[in-house]
């Protein structure tokens, strides 16, 4: 059966950003051994009770993914990423891209709702020129996406080496769903410039001034950016269905796979190993 490892850049990469360990009490588990298995329940989508034990015991990694998702650690490692392809002009600053998408629930729990489509939770997207995932909220699936859209937008925040964090691309592209005047009004608060077709109108509707009645087509064609992001996160198993109960530990499984994503950007995977063994390939 082939395994799921880290490449010696990626674990240089993390290690130094996790919590040290407690100086008194019982060692805590192997971090990368620990990290790796709930790298192969992201991307396998297995059970948690069928975990190779070569990863631990499925409770101590369950246990790790949540406390460090409550604990910040797999954000912290995200932001880490986030600015290592900042400070290496991988991030294009020059336009935004927002959606959302809807992963179905199998179980209740905080943040699920009920729509048409059944119960389930809501992913909330914002990505670079490049789709590389720099901001994302989740919430409950019954909550409108252009109610979101703003919380989505304040995750946006990538430290600088001087100064305040930048969180403003220069412009935001989205489909017609977000066409709303309040949206628009705290777009031009925080000076973004938008690319966002109006919904469909009566035919006696007219324009207001200094409104556009059309998006410009070049931008709008280049929304396909963030469906293929979506697509990244989509080969992730475990996102597909939300099987967890807690949004913590949900939260964790993206939280970590939103990091894959830059990570693969960050230090390229390599081929699998001779004992048959799999290098960790992320998916794109």
């Amino acid at each position: 059966m082939s395994r799921i490892h880290l490449t010696e850049s990626q674990w240089a990469f993390i290690k130094p950003l996790l919590p040290p360990p407690a100086r008194t009490g019982r060692p805590r588990a192997t971090d990368r051994r620990i990290t790796e298995g709930i790298l192969y329940i992201l991307i396998t989508g297995c059970r948690w009770q069928d975990l190779p034990r070569e990863y631990g015991a499925p409770t101590t990694v369950w246990r790790r993914l949540k406390r460090w998702e409550e604990e910040g650690v797999w954000e912290r490692i995200w932001r880490a990423a986030l600015v290592a392809l900042d400070q290496q002009g991988q991030l294009d600053w020059s336009v935004a891209f927002l959606d959302g998408s809807f992963a179905p629930a199998k179980k209740s729990g905080d943040k699920v709702g009920v729509t048409k489509k059944g119960k389930g939770t809501k992913w909330m997207l914002v990505v670079d020129g490049n789709g590389l995932p720099f901001g994302f909220h989740l919430d409950s699936a019954n909550k409108a996406e252009v109610k979101l859209a703003e919380q989505t937008l304040d995750t946006i925040r990538v430290a600088r080496p001087r100064g305040r964090p930048k969180q403003r691309p220069e412009k935001l592209v989205a489909d017609r769903g977000y066409d709303s005047k309040g949206f628009r009004s705290a777009l031009r608060r925080r000076g973004i410039r938008m690319c966002i077709p109006p919904k469909r109108r009566p035919a006696a509707w007219r324009a207001k001034r200094g409104r556009p009645v059309v998006a410009r087509k070049d931008d709008f064609r280049q929304r396909y950016t963030v469906e293929r992001s979506f697509a990244w996160l989509g080969n992730y198993r475990r996102l597909l269905i939300r099987w967890e109960h807690l949004s913590r530990v949900y939260q964790g499984f993206f939280t970590v796979a939103v990091l894959l994503v830059c990570l693969r950007r960050l230090c390229p995977t390599t081929a699998a190993t001779p004992g048959g063994e799999r290098v960790l390939a992320v998916p794109a």
